[in-house]
């Protein structure tokens, strides 16, 4: 990968605003969290938005993340001992912590693309996945979450509902308000299609 100059006007311009998003209090939480989760042997990366790259770039320890929320014997990332140096590899590794988180319920609009983080073109997309990582973690409470559940919000949960076969033929002889009324319609007044108005002078 070619290393890319400073950006001018309008690109210079939206760079900005993406950069803007970033959210240091957040990025303290989420730090808090993934060491909490993988254990203190994941390191601390330094403050900023350059040294939660640097920390994270690499995918090992977003590996390390998603594999620890699941139980022992169906981690769905393989981790490797020595972290990958190669450009090609490293991406590959936050490739395969995307698709796992994917399969773990992350919805594909709150997921970063590889660049995001690899080159640091939006770090806060890399922040909003974290978060929906957690949330979902809080919300299966399957006891693979570890550290403070006010972190993350909770997932709305489906509330379903069970109707008796009586209870559905009830529904069906009820019209309802969107249908509107028929009461007091009538066609007193109406002339026939294409018959002028009569005007008596």
């Amino acid at each position: 990968m070619a290393n890319k100059g400073p950006s001018y006007g309008m690109s210079r311009e939206v760079q900005s605003k993406i950069e803007k998003k970033y959210d240091d209090e957040l990025e303290e939480r989420l730090v808090e969290w993934i060491i909490v989760q993988c254990g203190s042997e994941v390191g601390r990366p330094d403050r900023g938005r350059l040294g939660f790259q640097v920390w994270l770039k690499n995918g090992v320890i977003l590996s390390k993340l998603v594999n620890s929320l699941h139980p022992e014997g169906s981690k769905p990332v393989k981790v490797p001992e020595n972290p990958p140096t190669m450009v090609f590899k490293q991406m590959e590794q936050v490739a395969q912590f995307l698709k796992a988180a994917e399969d773990y319920g992350v919805t594909k609009t709150d997921m970063f693309q590889t660049v995001d983080l690899f080159e640091g073109k939006d770090l806060a997309a890399v922040q909003r996945t974290l978060m929906a990582l957690g949330s979902l973690a809080v919300t299966k409470n399957d006891g693979h979450y570890r550290g403070d559940p006010n972190w993350f919000m909770k997932k709305a949960q489906e509330h379903k509902r069970e109707f008796t076969d009586s209870q559905l033929q009830e529904g069906k002889h009820v019209i309802g308000l969107q249908m509107g009324s028929n009461r007091g319609a009538s066609q007193a007044g109406m002339t026939g299609y294409g018959r002028p108005r009569q005007i008596i002078s």
